[in-house]
């Protein structure tokens, strides 16, 4: 099995590219407790895993697990919104991911921004 590679945005937040089923395992192992999914099914590929089989995984795994779909290319300010709400309620440490883990960060960061009360 692969290493999924993680990337910590602060001590309770990582970011990183698809993940499937077999890699929940290794998110527990890692320590976290959540599991958040920003990529939409099927969003390029019909042999991506889909929210469903990677939430039973975790669910099984003993972690909390949303889906919270984003584009690709642009990420609203409601979408900021309701990560910083699930950020709010998740056990941390929390895990986001999407395809590449770019898209997560980038929501991530603005979802930040409204906690700090700088987001335009």
């Amino acid at each position: 099995m692969v290493e999924l590679p993680i990337r910590m945005l602060t001590e309770t937040v990582g970011a990183a590219p698809q993940m499937g089923p077999e890699d929940v395992a290794q998110v527990a192992a890692a320590g976290f407790k959540s599991i958040v999914n920003n990529r939409p099914d099927f969003e390029y590929d019909a042999d991506q895993p889909t929210h469903a089989s990677i939430e039973a995984a975790a669910r099984e795994a003993g972690l909390a697990y949303r889906f919270l779909p984003v584009g690709p290319s642009y990420q609203s300010a409601e979408e900021a919104q309701q990560l910083a709400a699930l950020l709010e309620e998740l056990p941390k440490p929390v895990l986001l991911f999407c395809r590449s883990g770019t898209r997560s960060t980038r929501l991530f960061l603005m979802a930040s921004q409204i906690d700090q009360g700088t987001f335009p």
